[in-house]
């Protein structure tokens, strides 16, 4: 059963994240299937399983469990207490339903329950994981929208002068696409100014944008 709420998608590109990116970015695997198959330690470690599409004898906390065909199942023990973005989401009480680290790149698709939790969640995660980019994010339909389709306004002039180029030179190089062709200390440069001024701009017209079409605030 799907979770209700504003289904959103981020992605990180820090391969060290956590083991399993740093597996995923090691091996030049795609993890996926990740699931915990045993409760926390004392001191805050974890034992998780995860699926990958290449067959390794890897080194370290990591070890694997089988092969069969194209399925290759791992196992990750760690006695540190995880401070991944998974843990994150899970201190807010978001299902993660969807998770995919990909040659040291992560995605992960989540559940907020509500506009005010997403901006929570969303501002801890730049807090912690400055990297992190809003890749998607969807509002369940209502229940007068059978269809499932939604249609909102989105105000443009809500945006300032900086952070609409920001945007627009960031959209014209390539930085939201996937794969991107330009990075964000790239897109910086091009525009002039530091990487943290170029992020600080981003969130704020994301942050804008994300209120229009959830339609919170003004």
């Amino acid at each position: 059963m799907t979770p209700a709420g504003i289904r959103t998608t981020v992605e990180f590109t820090d391969p060290e994240l956590c083991p399993l990116v740093e597996f995923s970015a090691r091996e030049g695997a795609t993890v996926q299937t990740v699931r915990r198959t045993r409760s926390p330690t004392p001191d805050g470690g974890a034992t998780v399983e995860f699926s990958a599409d290449v067959a390794v004898d890897p080194e370290g906390p990591v070890t694997r469990l089988f092969s069969h065909g194209p399925v290759n199942r791992y196992r990750l023990s760690t006695d540190e207490p995880p401070t991944c973005p998974c843990s994150c989401l899970g201190s807010f009480g978001c299902p993660v339903t969807e998770y995919e680290a990909r040659e040291g790149t992560l995605r992960l698709v989540f559940y907020a329950a509500d506009y005010e939790q997403l901006r929570a969640v969303v501002a801890a995660l730049r807090e912690r994981f400055p990297d992190v980019d809003i890749v998607r994010f969807v509002r369940s339909p209502g229940d007068g929208d059978p269809d499932g389709s939604d249609s909102v306004l989105v105000d443009r002039g809500r945006l300032t002068p900086r952070q609409r180029e920001v945007l627009e030179t960031a959209f014209e190089m390539g930085y939201f696409e996937r794969p991107r062709r330009a990075n964000a200390t790239e897109v910086a440069e091009t525009l002039g100014i530091g990487l943290s001024t170029f992020r600080e701009h981003l969130a704020a017209a994301e942050t804008k944008l994300l209120e229009d079409v959830l339609g919170r605030g003004r």
